[in-house]
């Protein structure tokens, strides 16, 4: 493995205090009694000298952290393929401004990973039959069913820097390997804005245009991020900045600089989901009718969520829970020429009958 030299790292911006997050509005289905949970394993700052060392990394850590065995790391083996650019961003020129033991300092300074903690965490994960997936549920008596959603970006372990420059359609396959799906908006916006809605009550299926989408339920949301109710970029991995000569996009001049992920712990919903404001971007799936919710086995449109690692510097786009961005990129999610980019990941859901 290369050194971190091929890194350069800079401090985080400093964290105000955080306002108090939203309340989880029902209790998630009841936990099966767990074993005792093994905290995480302080992770090595090394940088992959190409993508293909980086993700080799990735699937030990998979393989020691979330449990994957040669089935999983198989399947994102095949969907992945030689793909020179799928990884952490090109080593070459990303500059992460935090290493991944920083990360780790921070999160044990913060309690993260204290025994109460895992335990807390333990009861959620049993609820989800995986590690680092937290249930998310809505009002009591909503009749909205709880669904599972990765704590952390791909591949959703702390203090790992965010998988991109996955298209949507292997950002789909990835989750399906590892036996779980895409998430759909309105699972995405539920998990940040601490209540999870019924489809029915999020999506207008019958609309002439595609851009009607982002009238319904969007034009009076009310406005709230992970954190709370008022915007505070700097509680979240905002501070970093865009390559000197990045202009859009592109491997060879734009540099992935995240941050690890999970790195600032005020940055949390309720439900106890991390980053979905800064760090990368993140595919979504929005459903154009019924049958392409991904609770029935479907495929919507692509849709970016979630700010990312400049926010701080240059706003590009709104960021609160609920927003919706119903024309970016737009293609089906299993497009195989759906949309990449340097700042773009993706997280997964699932099921909790699964």
């Amino acid at each position: 493995m290369a050194p971190a030299r091929h890194t350069r790292h800079r401090p985080p911006a400093a964290a105000a205090s955080a306002a108090t997050p939203p309340s989880a509005s029902a209790e998630a289905p009841d936990a099966a009694p767990s074993p005792p949970r093994a905290p995480l394993s302080p992770p090595g700052d090394e940088i992959g000298k190409n993508a293909h060392e980086e993700r080799e990394r990735m699937y030990a850590r998979m393989r020691k952290e979330l449990g994957y065995g040669d089935k999983e790391i198989a399947a994102l083996r095949e969907i992945i393929g030689d793909s020179r650019v799928i990884s952490e961003g090109n080593p070459d020129i990303s500059e992460h401004p935090m290493k991944r033991s920083e990360c780790y300092r921070i999160r044990k300074d913060a309690g993260l990973e204290s025994p109460k903690a895992l335990a807390e965490l333990a009861k959620k994960e049993s609820v989800c039959k995986a590690r680092y997936m937290v249930p998310v549920t809505g009002k009591p008596d909503a009749g909205v069913t709880p669904v599972c959603i990765d704590q952390y970006e791909f591949p959703d372990i702390p203090c790992e820097y965010p998988t991109v420059y996955a298209s949507a359609k292997q950002a789909s396959d990835m989750c399906r390997a590892v036996g779980k799906r895409l998430c759909d908006a309105h699972e995405w916006e539920g998990a940040c804005a601490g209540e999870l809605r019924k489809a029915e009550d999020e999506y207008l299926w019958d609309r002439p245009r595609r851009m009607e989408m982002w009238y319904f339920k969007n034009k009076d949301r009310q406005k709230v991020w992970a954190y709370g109710p008022e915007k505070n970029h700097a509680l979240c991995a905002t501070a970093s900045h865009k390559s000197r000569k990045c202009n859009g996009g592109g491997w060879e001049t734009c540099g992935s600089n995240t941050y690890p992920a999970g790195a600032f712990p005020k940055c949390v919903s309720s439900f106890g989901v991390y980053d979905q404001h800064g760090n990368a971007a993140e595919h979504m799936s929005l459903p154009m009718k019924p049958e392409d919710l991904g609770s029935r086995g479907g495929l919507g449109e692509t849709e970016m969520k979630g700010s990312w690692f400049i926010f701080l510097r240059e706003e590009a786009h709104e960021d609160d829970c609920r927003w919706r961005a119903p024309a970016w990129h737009a293609t089906r999610v299993d497009d195989p020429m759906s949309h990449m980019n340097y700042h773009l990941g993706f997280r997964c859901c699932k099921d909790i009958s699964e």
